[in-house]
């Protein structure tokens, strides 16, 4: 089989691998072609391929995806703001949360997190991503604040804040209903929210990761809830612990549901699981992160199963590295992610790819693969297609890409936050 990221398997036609499928795998890769809603049965076929059988998904997935978003890979210069890592929750996928007496914990002052957004906004950042830890004595109304904090300086800026579990905090915390909190934070500049949280939308297999984690009905009620409101939100699956691919169909099943009746969602995000510095992994319970194997069926199926309702899909850079990423924009994704400019929790489950891209490496990594660079706002509207290089774009030397060669599994980055 040829090697992803090589120059074969990048030319080779769609059809031509569809050819070499075998029958099982051929037929439903037919049916997406067609625009028609794969199974469940279906999705299983294609998440256990191997050989022609993954090559074929993987060529069918980008030609879905050039027939649904085009040519364009697009990215978003925004900020990472983590605002304190002290968190109760105890995830044993995480390597971020800390003991509120912990030497290296940390809580951000307001003023210190408007400081990180003015700075933001001078190196061209659209949105802040404002995420984290669950302290014990948090006052349910921090959230609100902080947003009121950053809108009173910078009105413009797209805030991207806090998952379903932190949305449940506060809840909690305020004895608010759902609806009227999420209200309250739309009212004070809240303009998106991650979909984090989610790891594997499943009850059992959230038991094995976290016992004291929000349960799949309340991230559906907490996602359901702010699209009726509309506040758009992305969606995203952890993989590579203790799931089986059975998992991942499901999952995506049930985020192709909800999209059907809110058209909420902007995007859905494959999450690999960086193991090194967890508990999960060190005490034997999960294997060691995600493959570049997994990546591929990932992202490819996906794009298949989701064919068209979630238009984009992203690749975390700094999960899979450059050569990786480059190889899932060839596999039915279609946008980069955010430059971040710092990164806090992929970092500490033993992320090793950096905190920042620039967005003219972005543009650099993308002409690559032939494809065309676009800078985007959260809500996916194009800000800028760059038709030709610029002065700005350069290659990130140090982890440039070799395409042909295998792709580096060092442990990579965040956990499902």
């Amino acid at each position: 089989m040829l090697k992803p990221a090589s120059l074969e398997w990048r030319e080779l036609p769609w059809d031509r691998a569809l050819r070499a499928a075998s029958p099982k795998v051929a037929e439903p890769l037919e049916k997406a072609l067609a625009g028609q809603d794969l199974g469940l049965e279906e999705g299983l076929t294609l998440a256990n391929v191997e050989g022609d059988d993954l090559l074929a998904l993987v060529k069918v997935a980008d030609e879905i995806r050039r027939r649904v978003v085009g040519d364009q890979i697009t990215y978003v210069v925004n900020r990472n703001l983590n605002f304190t890592n002290v968190c109760i929750v105890g995830c044993s996928f995480c390597g971020f949360g800390r003991g509120a007496d912990a030497p290296d914990a940390y809580f951000h002052s307001n003023e210190t997190l408007v400081t990180k957004c003015l700075e933001a906004v001078e190196l061209g950042a659209t949105e802040v991503c404002i995420q984290g830890g669950l302290p014990k004595d948090l006052d349910g109304y921090y959230y609100v604040q902080l947003l009121r904090a950053i809108k009173a300086r910078l009105p413009n800026l797209h805030i991207h804040a806090y998952s379903p579990m932190e949305i449940v905090y506060g809840v909690e915390k305020t004895r608010m209903p759902l609806r009227d909190y999420l209200l309250m934070l739309k009212e004070a500049g809240l303009d998106s929210s991650p979909g984090t949280a989610a790891e594997i939308l499943d009850d059992q297999v959230r038991r094995s990761l976290s016992p004291n984690k929000l349960k799949v009905r309340q991230w559906i009620e907490v996602i359901r809830t702010a699209h009726s409101l509309g506040i758009p939100t992305t969606s995203t699956m952890m993989y590579g612990h203790t799931e089986l691919p059975e998992h991942w169909v499901k999952h995506l099943l049930l985020l192709r549901d909800i999209q059907k009746d809110t058209r909420g969602f902007t995007e859905f995000v494959p999450l690999g699981f960086i193991h090194s510095q967890t508990k999960l992994f060190q005490s034997g319970r999960a294997r060691s992160g995600h493959s570049a194997h997994e990546d591929l069926i990932v992202h490819a199926l996906s794009r298949v199963m989701l064919n068209g309702y979630i238009p984009n899909i992203q690749v975390s850079w700094v999960k899979l590295g450059f050569q990786d990423s480059l190889a899932c924009l060839e596999a039915g994704a279609n946008d980069f992610g955010g430059t971040l400019m710092e990164e806090s929790i992929s970092k500490a489950a033993g992320a090793n790819f950096g905190e920042y891209v620039s967005p003219g490496e972005f543009r650099a990594l993308i002409r690559t693969i032939g494809r065309i660079p676009a800078e985007r706002a959260t809500s996916y509207k194009i800000r800028k297609v760059f038709e030709h290089p610029d002065a700005e774009e350069r290659l990130p030397v140090p982890q440039m890409p070799i395409f042909g060669e295998a792709a580096s599994h060092a442990p990579v980055s965040a956990t499902g936050y």
